[in-house]
């Protein structure tokens, strides 16, 4: 049985503690607050899980947490908002570069890409001993 919370497939092996970090807004921490609330062993595995157990997470994430869509737009708003009131974090994120002051003369491969364009002495090795 395929365990569908908030629109996401959570993964049958797993503990239930880890799982529910696979839905977008839900981290380990929350995901430890969740399983209290909703009374649940964070040990369990999905798979064993009964019916029961299920529908609390369910009823506890849809009313009391932001997740997946909504919240995907929410952050997509924020974002957009910066860019048209042009502050410096917007036009970091039109620019495609870190907008929480990390250094950018190394370290940001990911989002400059993976450009290595260093040069050596310009002097050939020499292939074969002589």
């Amino acid at each position: 049985m395929a365990v569908r919370l908030s629109g996401v497939v959570i993964p049958n092996e797993k503990r239930i503690e880890t799982a529910l970090t696979y839905i977008y807004g839900i981290g380990l921490a929350k995901s430890q607050k969740i399983l209290a609330q909703a009374k649940v062993d964070a040990s369990i595995r999905v798979k064993d899980m009964t019916e029961d157990q299920v529908n609390a997470l369910r009823v506890i994430i849809e009313k009391e947490h932001r997740v997946e869509g909504d919240l995907r737009r929410d952050v997509g708003g924020n974002i957009k908002r910066l860019k048209e009131i042009a502050s410096y974090r917007g036009s970091r994120h039109t620019k495609g570069l870190p907008a929480r002051g990390q250094r950018t003369k190394t370290n940001n491969r990911t989002l400059r890409g993976n450009k290595r364009a260093t040069s050596g002495s310009g002097r050939k090795q020499a292939n074969q001993k002589t």
